[in-house]
């Protein structure tokens, strides 16, 4: 098979409330893998508008993703950050894109039959077709490898069916393509880490969300430590100590929660967090955890609050990134429209 550049791609829509799910999910990583590979980091204000957006708050948004990119330790001189809006080539290649894959392919999509629920016939279509943009944003830098939670590596396996189909359909009577060459490589996930699904601290059967109605569900990034702490301690959990095996975390959401984002916090496992605290009381892992938490988040968000409130800052390393993103975007359209048959 045909190798490609090694580079990274990922994106984190704009909406607002980013917590520490985001950052152990995501943004953490993102953070560790520009020290091994080259990285383009998107804020993805094109998939936000899928959902009714009010102007200003999106606006907002874009600038907090950014500032937390930044204030977690990405750097935007070394790697690319910007807003897909400001590439126009993502959506032309989205446009062919929906022209490759398959309504099958899309039906098959979980996440559009969650984010519709019942009221299917009333959502956008720009919501059916987000995979197909998806695939765009991954595949139009040529992509290798992309950082995604497992609730979205179900578009990463459709991004791999649209570049393999499109490579099949366009590239078998085009002699530049010859001896087994394809133009676009199949992206691979990059799934790890003891919390890439962080849960509710007041329910551990539910997934850390901004949407859910009390702010003690999650910790946000914007947090300062005195509120960290507070929604630490008030967390759920049950009466029993700590287990002593990762076994005994089963069928105790909130205990083995509140375990993997020590584990996540600190770079270990859960196996190592037990060998610490195992069949000991909450209260002293919590107040360890109360510790960890704020010493690792509050600075964070003290930058971001300082660079959210500098907006030519944010903007300008938005606009740098996006030429930057630009010339290469469109050097990939630019081959893609001679490959599909369009005259230039």
């Amino acid at each position: 098979m045909q190798s490609f550049p090694q580079l990274v791609f990922s994106g984190v829509q704009p909406t607002g409330n980013l917590h520490l799910g985001n950052y152990l999910g995501a943004i953490t990583k993102f953070v560790a893998l520009q020290e091994t590979h080259e990285c383009i980091y998107c804020v993805v204000d094109l998939h936000a508008i899928t959902v009714a957006q009010k102007p200003a708050e999106l606006t907002s948004n874009i600038r907090e993703v950014t500032a937390a990119f930044i204030a977690a330790g990405i750097d935007p001189k070394k790697h690319v950050v910007f807003n897909q809006s400001q590439v126009a080539e993502h959506a032309e290649l989205a446009w062919i894109f929906n022209c490759v894959a398959r309504m099958g392919w899309l039906n098959r999509m979980t996440q559009f039959k969650e984010k519709a629920g019942k009221d299917r016939e009333n959502a956008s279509v720009g919501l059916y077709a987000y995979p197909t943009l998806m695939a765009a944003d991954i595949l139009l830098y040529r992509a290798t490898h992309v950082p995604v939670g497992e609730d979205q590596k179900q578009h990463l396996e459709l991004a791999r069916d649209i570049a393999q189909k499109f490579n099949n359909d366009f590239l078998a009577d085009n002699p530049e393509f010859a001896d087994g060459k394809t133009f676009f490589p199949l992206p691979e996930p990059l799934i790890q880490g003891p919390a890439t699904r962080v849960m509710s601290l007041r329910d551990g059967s539910k997934k850390m969300s901004k949407s859910d109605p009390s702010d003690n569900s999650r910790i946000n990034l914007a947090d300062d430590a005195d509120t960290i702490a507070q929604k630490i301690r008030k967390a759920k959990t049950d009466p029993d100590a700590l287990p002593s095996a990762i076994e005994g975390l089963a069928g105790r959401p909130e205990a083995d929660n509140l375990v993997g984002i020590y584990a996540a916090l600190t770079g270990g496992t859960k196996a190592d967090v037990l060998a610490q605290f195992g069949s000991g009381n909450f209260s002293t892992f919590k107040s360890a955890l109360v510790d960890l938490t704020v010493e690792k988040l509050a600075p964070i968000g003290v930058e971001m609050r300082r660079l959210q409130a500098d907006h030519a800052y944010i903007d300008g390393v938005l606009r740098d990134g996006a030429n930057r993103a630009r010339e290469r975007a469109a050097a990939t359209m630019m081959q893609v429209r001679d490959i599909v048959g369009f005259i230039r």
